[in-house]
C-alpha cells in the first residue's frame, strides 16, 4: 500500500485481545459461554497533546500510559472470566504499577549491577567485562523468565493471543482482508512488538553503563536506576524508526534478534483466537473513523 498506515498496536489479555489506536482502545474477549464480549474506551488525553510528539520524551510517556492501559485490560478480562466487577484504577492502580516496576528494576537492573560489581572486586576483572557481565546477567534472566513463565498452561494461552494479535496487525498493515483465514497466514511476529523493546533496552544497557567504566557499588546501583529513563526514550525511538525503515537491507538484518526473541512469547492461535482479535481490531478502526467524522 503506497500510503502511511496508521500505527496501530495491541496486546494478549486472558482469554482475549486489545488494540488500541490514535485515540481509543478495544479489548475483545471469549466468555465463559463462548460469545465475543467487547468492550471499548477512549484513550487518555496525553495522546492528543504536544508532548507524545517530542521525540525521546514521548517514549517515556507512551511507555508509563500503556502499562496502565495494559493493566486496566487485564483486569477487565480478568473479571469477565471471574463474573467480578471490580476495576483497577486510581491509588490502586498506579500503587500496582508502581510495586511491579520496582520488582523488575530490583531483578533486571540492580541484581545483575550487584553481582557485576562483584565479579570485579573478587575475580580481578575490569569494568569493561564486569559491564559486559551485567548486561549478560540482564539478558538471561530476561529470556529465563519468559521461558519459565511460558511454560504455564495459562499463560500459553496468552501468548496465543499474542501472535494472534500480531498476525492481526500484519494483516490489516498488508491489506489483506481481515478473515481467519487471510489473518492466519501472517507471521507471528511483528517489529514493534513490546518483546522487541525489551531486548533492544536490555542491548543498549550494556552500551550506555559500560560508558560509565569503574563505579563503587552505591554509585553503580544508583546509576542503573537513574539511567533508565534514558535507555526507555533510546529504545522506543530505536524501535520507532526501524519499523518505519524494514525495507532497507541493513535494518532488516538489525531486527532478526527482536523477531526471534518474539517466538518464546507468541504461540500459534486457533481459528477461535483470530476471531477475537479480529473483533477487537474492527471494534477499534470503527470507532477511531465514527471519531473522525
Amino acid at each position: 500500500m503506497s500510503e502511511r498506515l496508521p500505527v496501530y498496536g495491541g496486546q494478549a489479555v486472558i482469554e482475549g485481545v486489545m488494540m488500541r489506536g490514535a485515540s481509543n482502545v478495544a479489548i475483545a474477549m471469549r466468555a465463559p459461554d463462548q460469545q465475543i464480549v467487547v468492550h471499548t474506551e477512549p484513550l487518555s488525553g496525553i495522546y492528543k497533546s504536544k508532548l507524545i510528539k517530542i521525540p525521546f520524551l514521548r517514549g517515556l510517556i507512551a511507555l508509563w500510559d500503556a502499562m496502565g492501559l495494559g493493566m486496566r485490560a487485564l483486569t477487565i478480562s480478568a473479571n469477565l472470566q471471574s463474573g467480578e466487577d471490580e476495576q483497577l484504577e486510581g491509588p490502586a492502580l498506579f500503587l500496582t504499577m508502581g510495586t511491579s516496576l520496582a520488582l523488575a528494576i530490583g531483578l533486571f537492573f540492580l541484581a545483575p549491577a550487584a553481582l557485576g560489581h562483584l565479579a570485579e572486586r573478587f575475580i580481578g576483572i575490569n569494568s569493561w567485562m564486569g559491564n559486559f557481565l551485567e548486561g549478560l546477567l540482564r539478558l538471561a534472566l530476561m529470556v529465563g523468565y519468559i521461558w519459565t513463565i511460558g511454560r504455564i498452561p495459562d499463560i500459553q494461552r496468552v501468548f496465543s493471543y499474542h501472535g494472534a494479535e500480531h498476525k492481526t496487525i500484519n494483516a490489516f498493515e498488508a491489506g489483506a482482508e481481515l478473515t481467519p483465514e487471510n489473518v492466519s497466514t501472517f507471521s507471528l511476529e511483528h517489529p514493534r512488538c513490546g518483546t522487541a523493546f525489551l531486548l533492544t533496552l536490555v542491548l543498549l544497557s550494556i552500551l550506555l553503563f559500560s560508558l560509565l567504566g569503574p563505579l563503587p557499588m552505591l554509585e553503580r546501583l544508583v546509576s542503573r536506576i537513574l539511567l533508565i529513563p534514558v535507555l526507555t526514550m533510546l529504545a522506543f525511538e530505536y524501535i520507532r524508526w526501524t519499523a518505519r525503515h524494514l525495507h532497507w537491507p541493513v535494518v532488516g538484518w538489525l531486527v532478526k534478534p527482536n523477531l526471534a526473541l518474539q517466538r518464546l512469547t507468541t504461540r500459534e492461535p486457533s481459528a477461535e483466537m483470530l476471531e477475537v482479535s479480529i473483533a477487537a481490531f474492527n471494534a477499534m478502526r470503527a470507532r477511531e473513523q465514527e471519531l473522525s467524522v
